[in-house]
């Protein structure tokens, strides 16, 4: 591959040198526009810039010209409003879509070298409490990483097209989606594909391509894939979260290839990577120590010169560098004056076959005590299903007693469908004792809404820990016809502004039962002459229940 610095993207347009792809995007054209948006930020007089754009080819135009310009550049998480009102005081400017840009380009400044050490930017984390935090690093360390990266992998990557289910408003995505193949001569994918569906897609339309990939994602790449289409992917990687062993043995036996998982943060940067059951291999020139906790201290070449970053991950490190990690010493809690892991505990959990992952947090009420949010495997909602949610936290309590003592054993369960991580892959242990307060849902989650002709059809998800399936019943929990005549009320007021209140039923079937974790479609269609709202439940082919709704106008 024909390599260009990072710091000398802009110096001149490289021709034949493809950089995305739908729309094309070549060398010359991110030249020339980087270099206009440079003229434009400086004309305006914006020196601190936030971005926030899904494209990622107008992100690595941005980023370039901000820096030619000697703007700093902030990536906020997301565009939430109490988001931007955090960032507002911190930045000049806010660009966030393609207009944004085209009303900035001017003549073009003269080409030039990017300043490593002047260069900026700031990337917004949640951390392990959930506070957001800011961390800024400099172009320098951001080339070291790419370079490192390069040395690796490049041989492997050839010229496959990157493709990438990950955001680049954070570190990973940033590097792996755009600057590395930025200075490395790679296409890339602008759109951030989050369903594997859509990496599919995308990957028939290259002959050589490799996946920039969350274990959320990997792990929801099931048998409904065309995989014999996905075998040439040079490379899968994965990072923001532990990669479950299951699939990544799941990837391997599809692909003929391990993920290849990627340590490290927007504090660390890159610490180390490994495929499978391998410990981890800290990446060259990362020198690993520990404190007197046995917490993993790191100096690197992607840290501020001289800085040594000291991390909660407890360690055992190997004669020859490699290592294991042995849980975040900052998650262990304290009980009645004993120390409880929370780690260990969830590995424990995991080891249970009912279980597929698992996040433990301290429950504040009359007196502290443990709560898990527990996503159950394939096995585990079969006992849900069969034997009631009472006997599937009995025994998951039952083998984590044989892990702990009494007062650490969870007393609030919260069954999911999957951990509600964040954008960065991640779930704060505030979010996670949140939950565990929260009550237990009493709605379905709606994943899809389609009108066709005045008439709704709703792809509903029926959470496992649903309020209504206590007592109906223990053993056998169903959804109550009651309540699916309550939801297709409901949901028909949110989408039809049906007039009037309850006034009746006619013609109501049950055909099926609902039970925990069913996908289920629900037809909604309204009568305006009748005043009767008609709802129709199915689940895949079969009928579970239907019915109409009467209603009559609310008496003044």
């Amino acid at each position: 591959m024909n390599w260009l610095n990072l710091e000398h993207l802009l110096l001149e347009p490289v021709g034949q040198r493809l950089v995305t792809t739908e729309p094309a995007l070549d060398h010359p054209q991110l030249w020339e526009k980087s270099l206009s948006l440079a003229a434009g930020l400086q004309a305006r007089g914006i020196q601190r810039l936030a971005l926030h754009l899904e494209d990622a080819g107008l992100l690595a135009i941005a980023l370039l010209g901000a820096w030619r310009a000697g703007v700093s550049v902030l990536l906020p998480a997301d565009l939430q409003p109490q988001t931007r009102q955090r960032w507002d005081d911190a930045v000049d400017a806010w660009l966030t879509e393609a207009g944004d840009l085209d009303a900035l380009y001017q003549a073009p400044l003269s080409a030039a070298a990017l300043d490593l050490d002047a260069s900026c930017l700031s990337l917004c984390t949640s951390g392990s409490s959930g506070e957001p935090k800011r961390i800024d690093k400099t172009l320098r360390q951001m080339a070291n990483e790419v370079q490192a990266l390069e040395t690796l992998w490049g041989a492997d990557l050839g010229e496959a097209c990157i493709i990438g289910s990950v955001a680049t408003q954070h570190i990973y995505g940033l590097l792996f989606r755009v600057l590395w193949p930025l200075c490395a001569g790679r296409t890339f994918v602008r759109q951030q594909l989050a369903f594997p569906e859509d990496l599919q897609r995308a990957s028939r339309e290259h002959s050589q391509f490799a996946w920039v990939a969350s274990p959320a994602l990997l792990k929801r790449m099931g048998d409904n894939l065309d995989w014999p289409a996905l075998t040439p992917v040079k490379r899968v990687f994965s990072s923001g979260g532990a990669l479950p062993l299951e699939a990544a043995g799941s990837l391997h036996q599809r692909l003929q290839q391990w993920p290849t998982e990627i340590l490290g943060s927007s504090e660390t940067g890159g610490i180390a990577w490994r495929q499978g059951e391998q410990p981890w291999q800290p990446f060259a020139d990362v020198h690993l120590s520990q404190d007197a906790d046995g917490a993993l201290r790191i100096a690197s070449p992607y840290l501020p010169a001289g800085h040594v970053e000291q991390t909660a991950d407890a360690a055992n490190i190997h004669a020859d560098g490699r290592f294991e990690l042995l849980g975040r010493l900052d998650r262990i809690v304290k009980l009645e004056e004993k120390r409880i892991s929370l780690p260990m505990l969830e590995q424990a959990l995991m080891n249970h076959v009912w279980v597929a992952e698992t996040r433990l947090g301290v429950v504040q009420e009359n007196r502290a005590s443990l709560g898990a949010l527990v996503v159950l495997s394939a096995e585990g909602l079969h006992a849900l299903r069969n034997q009631g949610r009472r006997t599937v936290t009995q025994t998951l309590r039952q083998h984590l007693s044989q892990h702990c003592e009494a007062l650490a054993l969870p007393r609030r369960w919260r069954l999911l469908r999957q951990l509600p991580l964040n954008t960065q892959g991640k779930l704060p242990q505030a979010d996670v004792e949140a939950l565990l307060l929260a009550p237990r849902p009493k709605a379905p989650e709606v994943l899809e809404q389609v009108e066709t002709n005045g008439e709704w059809t709703l792809q509903l998800a029926i959470p496992p820990d649903l309020a209504y399936f206590s007592g109906h019943f223990p053993q056998t929990p169903v959804l109550p016809g009651v309540v699916q005549v309550d939801w297709a009320l409901n949901l028909g007021q949110q989408l039809l502004n049906l007039p009037g209140q309850f006034a009746g039923m006619e013609v109501l079937k049950f055909q099926q039962l609902v039970r925990p974790d069913d996908r289920i479609e629900l037809h909604l269609r309204f009568d305006q002459e009748r005043g009767k709202l008609y709802f129709a439940y199915r689940n895949e082919a079969a009928a579970c229940s239907s019915g109409r709704i009467l209603l009559e106008l609310a008496s003044e």
